[in-house]
């Protein structure tokens, strides 16, 4: 089995997430025709980087272009922020790397746009990590769909809440501000929820959507963890303005006429990672709570009224279930889902392209939140044609 070097580029959270992705990828699979070796991170931050060389045994580059610039190094994982995904996806393709880089690829179309054209002109392969797809149920899902089990889809929900943003004490980082983080709600959770609909229901026709800002302005302070709170009590505390978006709420007519909502919340208050689909049809309808990961809400059948809706488990068969677990009942967690997405990656790398979320997943999910942002200003629908 041949050695795949791999640089990470981003030494926070999701850096370490990617190299325990990579540790345990060949573990999950035996036929990889590539054992990928996490050899290098690129992390500016002198206690994260040293934290990441004594886990994983790594060079460290201050900078990332000198990491781009390694010659032993084959593939590289963006796990930067939002705003240097451009520049750093585009240099790793024209410096004929493979890039798996995460979601939402920048800060708008335009941006993803960028980052898709430099991996098809350099041949290169882009992945991208939309990885709730990756779960074994909302694969099954899709099955069940597909095969006209729960009749003809009618309409369908996707959302996406969550707390972390929700506390007025939570510091002005970079994801409250526009030239950094973007639409912020929008990039790091609606662009997942664009992206299960999309894998569901197919591509989007049209949208008219709305927008709010829940906590208008936030205390001003040098931290450095994202989930430090600061005491609103203080006097001596100064406050900025959010430029971006905690809530976004869009209905969507995918290009099949079905009808669907995706909704996106990073401060609603009792809500944590409360990530959920369900999908209705004229014979019944299917549910996911990504909290209970495993398992579906599925009701079929021929009754229509008072029809019962029962709970089933992915198992062997349904996705990558197999390669964690021997039986159905048996929960995979996020991690696994990464490393679902390393193996799909490093399959590609080798010429062996299989069900990865791709450059052209994040363009249209990109399309789709700029479309967004456009209508939540004018009110009317926009059209994705």
């Amino acid at each position: 089995m041949d050695t795949l070097k791999v640089g990470i580029i981003g030494g926070g959270w999701m850096g370490h997430v990617h190299a325990r992705a990579y540790r345990r990828v060949k573990e999950h699979w035996a036929d990889l025709p590539l054992r990928p070796e996490v050899a290098a991170v690129a992390e500016t931050v002198p206690e994260a980087a040293a934290d990441f060389r004594a886990r994983f045994g790594t060079r460290v580059y201050p900078n990332w272009r000198d990491l781009v610039a390694d010659p032993d190094i084959r593939a590289v994982s963006v796990t930067a922020p939002n705003y240097l995904h451009r520049e750093m996806g585009v240099a790793v393709a024209e410096a004929g790397k493979h890039l798996w880089i995460e979601k939402p690829v920048g800060l708008d179309a335009e941006d993803a746009i960028a980052v898709r054209d430099a991996v098809q002109a350099n041949g290169v392969v882009g992945c991208v990590g939309f990885n709730y797809r990756q779960v074994p149920a909302v694969s099954f899902a899709r099955e069940l769909i597909e095969s006209g089990a729960i009749g003809r889809v009618t309409h369908a929900r996707a959302q996406l809440f969550s707390d972390y943003a929700a506390h007025p004490g939570s510091p002005l980082s970079w994801r409250f501000a526009m030239e950094r983080g973007g639409h912020g709600v929008l990039g790091d959770l609606a662009s997942h929820g664009v992206d299960l609909l999309r894998y569901l229901l197919g591509d989007i026709d049209s949208l008219v959507a709305q927008s709010a800002v829940h906590v208008p302005h936030r205390p001003i302070a040098e931290v450095g963890s994202p989930y430090a709170v600061m005491n609103v009590e203080d006097p001596d505390l100064t406050y900025g303005d959010v430029e971006n978006e905690d809530y976004i709420v869009a209905l969507l007519r995918m290009q099949s006429g079905v009808l669907a909502l995706c909704e996106a919340n990073r401060a609603a208050v009792g809500e944590q990672n409360n990530y959920a689909f369900e999908v209705h049809g004229t014979k019944g309808l299917v549910r996911w709570d990504f909290r209970r990961s495993d398992e579906l809400q599925l009701s079929t059948g021929d009754d229509y009224s008072n029809q019962p809706t029962q709970t089933i488990f992915a198992g062997p068969g349904h996705g990558e279930f197999g390669a964690f677990h021997p039986g159905a009942g048996i929960a995979m967690g996020y991690d696994d889902t990464k490393v679902v997405e390393a193996m799909l990656f490093v399959r590609a790398i080798a010429g062996d392209w299989r069900a990865q979320a791709t450059l052209g997943d994040a363009v249209a999910s990109a399309v789709a939140l700029d479309a967004m942002v456009d209508s939540a200003a004018t009110g009317a629908w926009v059209s994705l044609g």
